[in-house]
């Protein structure tokens, strides 16, 4: 059963609005509890203590908007158990990054919980034959949807380092996302879609630059879960094959972008991987001259390119869509060589 328009600008309103209202409350919450973001290693570029839990409200949010529409809808029960395949997943990588906010986790059981996430996922969405895009082989789907949604889920917790920054991009996307489950009939996509980008448009209110309030691991892991999740099980109405693989990369291009200059930087200088630097797509924009601000806005900006490059090879002819393709997947590579080629720190 469809869902009206009107209904779609209640789910994203309530979501923003809850939101938006939770967050001032957790601020004071991680205040008052010392769940606090504190300057105190190299990489950290804020100079006084900011408070952590905005990840809480965004789950709050998300969950509470998501299952209080099932309930009244009228398609309940299919909706309630379509959401918790979707839900459940993110939220215990949540709750595991709400414990990381406040207990500070070395990153091995981060990175267990993750897989394990990962295979629930990939078992549950090959198992019921949910995959958007399948291969044809439950062994391949099983492995890349693992892959996807732990590189997904480490992608856009990497990507929160810079104020407003993963809020906007992950909003972008999700609009994007909405949009084309919307045009395919894929309604939980949608909903879930719209409801994410409310929520997060909500809390950046409170993360934009100067951020009064950071959404820690537990809004990281849980969005990347979450949005990981949504786009494996999304059906692209493309022409091609290829294009079916390439919509969900260019939904989340940019923070892709971010982990890989990041992650292939730190391994050129011999450190690891998962160690916190000045090496990111934002840090690189600020010692080129731009604002905190501008950074956010440039990242929004490609984020938005890439992700209307998402949508549009799904309305047009094969053979734009593949010159679609083959354009911005040589511009992201040459906005890789760039970043990757300036200064590290």
């Amino acid at each position: 059963m469809g869902i009206t328009n009107q209904e779609y600008f209640l789910l994203f309103l309530s979501s923003y609005l809850l939101v938006g209202l939770l967050t001032p409350l957790m601020r004071r919450i991680a205040i008052a509890t010392d769940v606090v973001d504190k300057p105190n290693t190299a990489h950290k570029s804020h100079k006084q203590p900011v408070p952590y839990l905005g990840g809480v409200a965004i789950i709050i949010g998300i969950i509470l908007i998501s299952y209080s529409t099932s309930l009244v809808s009228n398609f309940t029960v299919d909706t309630f158990w379509l959401a918790t395949s979707v839900l459940a997943p993110a939220l215990v990588l949540g709750l595991i990054g709400l414990w990381d906010d406040m207990k500070n986790l070395p990153p091995l059981p981060r990175f267990v919980a993750q897989t394990i996430a990962g295979v629930f996922t990939a078992v549950l969405l090959v198992a019921t034959e949910n995959v958007g895009n399948p291969t044809g082989s439950e062994i391949f789907d099983t492995i890349i949807t693992i892959v996807w949604v732990v590189g997904i889920c480490n992608s856009i917790n990497f990507f929160d380092n810079l104020d407003g920054g993963a809020a906007g991009t992950v909003a972008v996307s999700s609009i994007a996302l909405a949009i084309l489950a919307l045009s395919g009939d894929q309604f939980l996509i949608a909903a879930l879609s719209t409801v994410t980008a409310g929520a997060t448009l909500g809390f950046l209110i409170w993360n934009k630059s100067p951020a009064r309030i950071y959404m820690g691991d537990a809004g990281a892991l849980f969005l990347g879960v979450l949005l990981a999740t949504l786009t494996i099980r999304l059906n692209p109405d493309t022409k091609t094959q290829i294009g079916s693989y390439f919509t969900p990369v260019f939904l989340l291009a940019v923070p892709i972008l971010d982990t890989t200059v990041a992650v292939l930087s730190r391994i050129k200088r011999h450190i690891s991987p998962f160690q916190g630097g000045q090496d990111h797509l934002s840090h690189r924009l600020i010692r080129a001259g731009l604002s905190r601000r501008k950074a956010a806005v440039s990242l929004w900006t490609l984020s938005a390119l890439f992700a209307a490059v998402a949508i549009l090879i799904s309305q047009v002819r094969e053979m734009v869509e593949i010159w679609l393709i083959t354009g911005s997947a040589l511009l992201w590579i040459l906005l890789f060589v760039l970043f990757f080629r300036s200064k590290d720190a």
